[in-house]
């Protein structure tokens, strides 16, 4: 015997569902169990009863009359159907967006593949620009028969298969009457057309793998993992279409004396312990043929960072550089002769135990940022 809550358990919803779950609910399960699309066993009977309840709770008067008397209440007579139900007014429409939807269309112009590659720069190259060279290889039309793949100055041939349509229609039976499935040409790939005498040079492909060399403009100031785009040198389009980019990463080689911190130059100066405690003018390397002069003053500690403005890296949008930021890095000595130590223990007693330093606020902050790029 049917209950009440046989039709709402069909479709999967509470007896309180809105209009609008209980169809989303039917159009998920037709699609699932339509019989042209579902072989299984049983699939035919299941659609048939989850249309039958579609049928009846979708229509708010029937709704309400299978809610108090169920069944009979809207003339069922039995678990798989009802009386008038060969009609379902409303679900060809529903039905053409969903099976006519996946249609396919005759192929059109395709957009070649975007590619990617890698280039190796200097530190140098990515801080003041440069330009280079990069070799790869990409997928083109083929210049000998233009992409057709058909020996030049002869022509293709109808496809057998589709008959030039460059898709196949199947008319199929279903419970809403018929409907046309569409479906492109496997042999012809949508094209309508295939190839008769194949081109010797892409044996009929239409493309060729070849090997470019192209040159790549390096701004000033980029930084490890950059990415640069060439628009149109990736692989050629189809049919046509437009060739995709080039997208080239670059990967910037560590430099032996400097580190980058942003737009900034990190540079450890080495003192000796007699240029900390007297002072000192210092010549500090650039990236450039010049050296920088720095003057300390007496008692520079260790980790204090001073600023050699502008001499970092260019802005790669805007206009100026960062800074050179050196960060003192006093050397303590690990061999000593006698005289040496016989000098240094006298400055040790004259000088007896030192308060710890209460640092620079300034500096405190560069100190942050140099030991977190550093780490």
């Amino acid at each position: 015997m049917t209950t009440q809550a046989d039709l709402y358990e069909t479709l999967g919803v509470a007896r309180d569902a809105s209009q609008a779950e209980i169809k989303r609910a039917f159009r998920k399960l037709a699609m699932q169990y339509h019989p042209d699309r579902n072989r299984e066993d049983g699939a035919e009977d299941r659609f048939k009863r989850i249309n039958a309840a579609y049928e009846i709770l979708s229509d708010p008067d029937k709704r309400a009359r299978y809610d108090r008397l169920g069944l009979a209440g809207v003339g069922g007579g039995g678990a798989q159907g009802f009386s008038g139900f060969e009609g379902f007014s409303g679900f060809g429409d529903i039905f053409d967006a969903f099976f006519r939807g996946t249609a396919s269309r005759r192929a059109g112009p395709q957009r070649g593949s975007d590619l990617q590659a890698r280039l190796r720069v200097t530190f140098e190259e990515a801080v003041f620009g440069t330009e280079k060279q990069i070799t790869y290889d990409r997928t083109e039309t083929c210049t000998d028969c233009r992409g057709s793949g058909q020996v030049k100055g002869s022509q293709r041939g109808t496809c057998p298969e589709c008959k030039g349509a460059g898709e196949l229609r199947r008319v199929q039976q279903s419970l809403f009457g018929q409907f046309v499935n569409v479906t492109t040409c496997s042999t012809c790939r949508g094209e309508g057309t295939v190839v008769t005498d194949p081109c010797r040079t892409c044996r009929g492909h239409g493309m060729r793998r070849s090997t470019v060399t192209r040159s790549v403009k390096i701004p000033p100031g980029v930084d490890n993992g950059a990415q640069i785009r060439l628009a149109g040198e990736g692989d050629s389009g189809l049919r046509g279409g437009p060739t995709g980019s080039l997208f080239i990463e670059l990967e910037v080689e560590p430099h032996v004396h400097f580190r980058r911190l942003e737009d900034n130059l990190v540079y450890e100066l080495p003192l000796n312990i007699a240029q900390a405690a007297l002072g000192a003018k210092v010549k500090v390397p650039t990236l450039e043929s010049d050296e920088a002069e720095l003057e300390l003053r007496p008692g520079v500690q260790h980790g204090e960072v001073h600023v050699i403005r502008g001499r970092g890296v260019p802005h790669l949008r805007g206009a100026g550089r960062g800074d050179l930021l050196v960060r003192t890095h006093v050397v303590t000595p690990t061999r000593l002769n006698d005289e040496q130590r016989r000098l240094v223990e006298q400055l040790a007693t004259m000088l007896g135990t030192p308060d710890l330093p209460k640092g620079n606020g300034a500096n405190a902050g560069f100190f942050d940022r140099i030991r977190e790029a550093f780490t």
